[in-house]
């Protein structure tokens, strides 16, 4: 009964959508032209108190694609070294990277009984640019993610603790940072997640959230 109570509960938070936080390492700034390095994603799910969690983390590797630009700045900058040998043995291609993300993205939308899933991730648009791009190159047609619609970490720690650096909106929300940690999809991810669940939480704790289903005439309490 509970877990019927929690897939209801979450299928009415967001209209349908399934929210999945997405970080995605680059070679650079324009997601036509440059390599995506690292991608990982943390699937949500919502216990029967209508309190956000983080589910499982899926994150991987990725080759360059044929053609790819990597500049070295944005290396220098994620510390990320693509002649490491262990990276070497366990990068996957783009195509098979996004297989293995989309797969538990979809089954999870489907556990909770929702339509699609909806990207979150600090400073969105980035992350869903190069999904989108990478989407189209390996010529996917069936993208679990809602095509343009996402939820933007930075823009709502801004609201909710005067914060948009993901490091200071995680402290602002008592989640410990690891700055040495950073710039590693995996790591980004799952604090990016721990984040969003905390100012999700934050506001249906404060009445936020019951208070707009009284308003639209869906609470029958």
């Amino acid at each position: 009964m509970s877990e019927l109570i929690a897939r209801e509960l979450m299928a009415q938070r967001f209209r349908s959508f399934l929210p999945v936080v997405v970080d995605i390492e680059t070679g650079g700034f324009n997601p036509e032209r440059d390599a995506i390095l690292e991608i990982a994603a943390v699937t949500l799910t919502m216990d029967p108190e209508g309190n956000l969690l983080p589910d499982a983390t899926h994150a991987y590797h990725i080759k360059p694609f044929e053609g790819a630009n990597v500049e070295q700045s944005a290396l220098d900058f994620t510390g990320i070294r693509l002649d490491d040998p262990l990276r070497q043995q366990v990068a996957i291609s783009e195509a098979e990277a996004l297989g293995e993300i989309f797969r538990p993205v979809r089954k999870s939308i489907k556990s909770h009984a929702c339509t699609r899933a909806i990207l979150v991730g600090h400073n969105a648009a980035f992350d869903h640019g190069f999904l989108n791009a990478a989407v189209n190159r390996c010529d996917i047609k069936r993208n679990p993610f809602h095509p343009f619609s996402s939820f933007d970490t930075a823009s709502l720690a801004g609201l909710v603790y005067g914060q948009t650096v993901l490091a200071r909106a995680c402290r602002a929300a008592g989640i410990e940072f690891d700055n040495s940690s950073a710039h590693s999809a995996r790591y980004d991810t799952e604090r990016t997640a721990e984040l969003f669940c905390a100012m999700v939480n934050r506001y249906k704790d404060l009445g936020g959230w019951r208070l707009a289903q009284q308003e639209q005439g869906l609470d029958e309490d």
